[in-house]
């Protein structure tokens, strides 16, 4: 008779049964051990576990107390590097909760109830460890201060924040990703007095917000910059020159026409994804060299000329692809132009692989 055992259970003998308990109890504890948790960290954190939340022995480090319908943060167990919270109706961000966890990763408190007053005084700038805060959706009306260096990504979008408090980036020099999306900032809200300190940013997201006009202030480490549903008008002669690292630039969903675009103000060697859908131009701009993508689309653009739109002279071009301009993807749908597209264009950007008309 054939007998199947599992670390559920066994149909065998209480002493097979027992033996393999123990196996799989070692297993257990190894892939414990290989999470860099001691076993007497181990059982404190699982007896300090708050009751409303779930700590999984087998990822000791993680406390998951979201989808409860917490109105407050528990006391969280000493050892913890990731906190789940989200979708709750927490209303406070408590110091006295994270007391003892002084570990933490990452916080996650998306979707709750949490207002700027209702964080508390030190509870993010004691937490030396935090590399990852989320908190979109909630009820912030600034930008939480004072936030920990050792801060890599601030998630904040879907809030209320029509602030960001003078130098309250100064010293993180880690944080490279600001989620800022849909919020309500203006333009006096987004200075170089307020974003001082972000030296090593990477990506900034202020799409749908009420700017204006084009953010000052950004750092020249800054590669992704998502504008997205704003109400800008016009781009400044020469405002990437500020920005050498920028590659990729979304404009969608603004208000720019052809007389507040420069006609080479995207002329710069880093731009590789150019966004600039749902607009008003009435022109194609100057397209960069190594601009390899490019969204035009739902413009008010009547045609296109290889003469007007390429950076180098066709003439000059060629045979090999080592001068050729990039551009690998045009979209032009939601225009005025009329197919087909002028051979002088093809000619331009010969790997050109999808034109959208």
């Amino acid at each position: 008779m054939q007998t199947s055992h599992s670390c559920l259970g066994s149909r065998s003998g209480g002493k097979m049964a027992l033996l393999l308990g123990l196996l799989c109890t070692l297993c257990l504890f190894g892939q414990v051990l290989g999470q860099d948790i001691t076993h007497e960290e181990l059982l404190a954190q699982i007896q300090a576990c708050p009751r409303e939340c779930s700590c999984p022995p087998n990822s000791p480090r993680a406390v998951y107390c979201d989808n409860k319908g917490l109105k407050s943060i528990p006391k969280i167990p000493p050892h913890t590097w990731y906190l789940y919270l989200q979708n709750n109706l927490i209303e406070v961000l408590s110091a006295d909760a994270l007391r003892n966890a002084t570990q933490l990763r990452w916080l996650n408190l998306n979707r709750n109830k949490v207002t700027s007053e209702g964080v508390e005084e030190g509870v993010l700038s004691t937490q030396p460890n935090l590399a990852h805060l989320y908190m979109e959706d909630n009820l912030l009306s600034s930008v939480p201060s004072a936030l920990p260096a050792s801060l890599e990504s601030l998630r904040l979008s879907r809030n209320r924040i029509s602030k960001i408090p003078p130098g309250v980036f100064i010293g993180l020099d880690k944080l490279n990703l600001l989620d800022l999306q849909a919020n309500k900032l203006m333009d006096d809200a987004v200075t170089e007095v307020s974003l001082k300190g972000l030296n090593n940013l990477v990506q900034i997201n202020l799409a749908k917000n009420q700017l204006s006009s084009m953010p000052i202030g950004l750092p020249p480490s800054t590669t992704q910059l998502f504008l997205d549903g704003n109400n800008i008008e016009k781009i400044p002669a020469g405002y990437f020159k500020g920005l050498p690292k920028v590659a990729f630039l979304r404009l969608n969903y603004n208000k720019l026409g052809s007389s507040g675009v420069p006609r080479d103000v995207f002329n710069v060697s880093s731009i590789l994804d150019l966004q600039l859908s749902h607009n008003q131009l009435t022109e194609v701009p100057l397209i960069p060299a190594g601009l390899e993508h490019l969204h035009l689309d739902h413009n008010n653009i009547k045609s296109v000329s290889g003469a007007n739109i390429c950076p180098v002279a066709v003439e000059t071009l060629e045979d090999s692809n080592e001068s050729v301009p990039r551009l690998r993807y045009l979209r032009l749908d939601g225009n005025d132009i009329k197919p087909p597209i002028p051979r002088d264009v093809i000619l331009c950007f010969r790997l050109l692989t999808s034109i959208v008309i």
